[in-house]
């Protein structure tokens, strides 16, 4: 299969990075984006992720040339693009709305950019375009008789037949059922790779964001929370936001010790927990104990845990789930906090009853530790 031909604006040599220098958005009565800073590496699949009202969506139509910062500027390899016209950046924007022609087949569609610049032999590159997103068969048709995600690939060969240098995605996926946007999920991220673009996608779903994205830059309140790859921000969080947003986590309050060699020691609750130094964001004082919910063992009180850790007794279940691939538990420990405990349904027994008595542990390397002056809900669906 033939790649996307290199963007003739500004060519695709090394060193074409987007990159954001104090950009800051203020509206009436607030300000949408506080003096963010960013660099997204050319050939990156970079994603924008945070609840609605965060700052991607302005953010991304900052790049776009649909909004005006108010201060700070946009570069593209090196050029300041932040006063040029949407028309004149080699920078195309993929909606959640494809807004395609409805009259027009979706060849026409596709070709509809190549036309408005003035180029007559269309049809080499359109072909092209269509064979990649693997929609030469439908090339007839009209939108109405394709299917959400074949709309959705028209929109994306309608982007990038212009050749652009980055390509921002705005929810692209939104419209799509949960199945059809996980297959369109590894679709665009099988197209980034084969084309070798930038492309910039804003999402609020975490798992989107994780599956697709090389970088995902976390967005809370118009800054950004941490920036790095899915498992480094999955594995260890920052802060008590990217923690509770980016899957879910169990926070447990404890006080600080110290450290004892690569550990930092913590008193959680009465029992004394370590945690790697290097997940240990927090050195004194009061802090939260966090654990991903699958890193949680659990089993019948008296019973041997596979991987023992940090261990602690006397734990009930109060809620069991079974949802195929895991059974998810909800556990109440002795101190009166509810923790999450999700295990793998490998066969090895069967779904333990709410009300059995347990006990619960987790490797002390998989744990992180936080401030405790941030909000210990921060970032959560239903704080």
């Amino acid at each position: 299969m033939s790649q996307v031909p290199s963007p003739a604006a500004g060519g695709t040599s090394e060193g074409r990075d987007l990159e954001l220098t104090q950009l800051t958005k203020e509206f009436a009565s607030f300000t949408a984006v506080k003096s963010l800073d960013l660099v997204v590496p050319q050939g990156s699949f970079f994603a924008l992720l945070g609840p609605s009202g965060c700052g991607k969506t302005t953010t991304l139509r900052m790049v776009a040339g649909l909004e005006q910062p108010t201060s700070g500027t946009i570069a593209l390899g090196g050029h300041d693009i932040t006063r040029t016209k949407p028309y004149r950046r080699p920078i195309n924007t993929v909606f959640q709305n494809y807004a395609l022609f409805p009259h027009l087949t979706i060849f026409e569609n596709v070709a509809f950019g190549l036309k408005r610049r003035g180029v007559k032999q269309t049809h080499p590159q359109v072909q092209e375009i269509l064979q990649l997103t693997e929609l030469t068969e439908q090339a007839a048709k009209k939108p109405a008789q394709l299917s959400g995600g074949q709309q959705q690939r028209v929109a994306l060969a309608r982007a990038l037949i212009n050749r652009p240098e980055v390509l921002l995605l705005d929810e692209p996926l939104g419209a799509l059922d949960l199945k059809l946007r996980r297959a369109m999920q590894l679709e665009l991220k099988r197209i980034q790779t084969e084309v070798g673009l930038t492309f910039v996608h804003v999402t609020h779903d975490q798992e989107e964001a994780m599956t697709m994205a090389d970088t995902i830059a976390v967005m809370n309140a118009g800054v950004i929370e941490q920036m790095g790859s899915p498992a480094e921000l999955y594995d260890n969080p920052r802060t008590t936001f990217v923690a509770n947003f980016l899957g879910q986590s169990n926070l447990v309050g404890g006080k600080i010790l110290g450290a004892d060699g690569d550990s930092v020691v913590v008193d959680m609750q009465g029992t004394k927990v370590s945690v790697p130094r290097q997940r240990a964001h927090s050195t004194s004082g009061a802090g939260w104990v966090g654990i991903r919910p699958e890193k949680v063992l659990v089993a019948p009180q008296g019973e041997e845990i596979d991987a023992p850790g940090n261990h602690m007794r006397d734990a009930v279940i109060v809620d069991a789930s079974f949802i195929g691939v895991s059974t998810q538990y909800v556990v109440k420990m002795p101190w009166g906090q509810e923790m999450l405990a999700f295990e793998q349904n490998t066969g090895r027994r069967g779904v333990m009853a709410p009300g059995t008595k347990v006990d619960v542990s987790w490797r002390p390397e998989f744990s992180f530790l936080l401030d405790a002056s941030q909000d210990v809900g921060a970032g959560r669906e239903d704080a």
